[in-house]
């Protein structure tokens, strides 16, 4: 009797201690997460505390939101797009200020619907961003801060068979560099 009684408050505890720590595994909000990818080639990217991205801040469903390694991704990306088009010499350093992404979460839809990201053309994907381009001597060729929009986000090119939750967030960002980086603009290529 005795050991079941004990057995049962063994398993208790580590019940209330598993729901104790409920959080999402990765969380981009977490303190202790990186806020910068590690230092490699001509492209760096860092960004804000995601606590404080537009996301997360009005988000229908923080939990949902912050869940995942998405800023890293969007960062990731963004380095490997840049560094392709970059010219020879050239250093780009970007920082992401605020992040809202394309779709939200509709609660009134049920508790089943709770993680559901609904697209509607009223959740457009929004990045500010913060850059420098510098070339081979240091000099600064072109900085500035940029607002990033696609209100016609679901109206875009987007293969049907993609099915990349940060989609959007990318087209967007790939857009930005093809505008910023393009070969006729004064600072590209000197």
């Amino acid at each position: 009797m005795k050991s079941t009684t004990f057995a049962g408050l063994a398993l208790a505890g580590l019940l209330v201690a598993g729901i104790a720590d409920a959080r999402p595994a990765n969380n981009v909000a977490d303190p202790q997460a990186p806020r910068a990818l590690p230092a490699e080639g001509p492209v760096q990217v860092q960004w804000n505390d995601p606590a404080g991205f537009t996301e997360l801040r009005y988000s229908r469903n923080r939990w949902e939101a912050q869940r995942g390694d998405w800023v890293t991704k969007l960062a990731e990306h963004l380095r490997k797009r840049a560094s392709g088009q970059l010219p020879e010499g050239q250093q780009l350093a970007v920082t992401l200020t605020d992040i809202k992404r394309a779709g939200d979460y509709e609660p009134w839809h049920g508790p089943n619907f709770d993680d559901v990201r609904f697209m509607r053309d009223i959740y457009p994907p929004r990045i500010s961003l913060q850059f420098i381009l510098t070339d081979a001597q240091g000099q600064v060729l072109d900085q500035g801060e940029r607002k990033l929009v696609d209100s016609g986000y679901l109206y875009g090119s987007t293969r049907l068979s993609d099915t990349d939750p940060l989609r959007y967030e990318k087209r967007l960002l790939d857009d930005w560099l093809r505008r910023e980086l393009r070969e006729d603009r004064a600072t590209a290529g000197l």
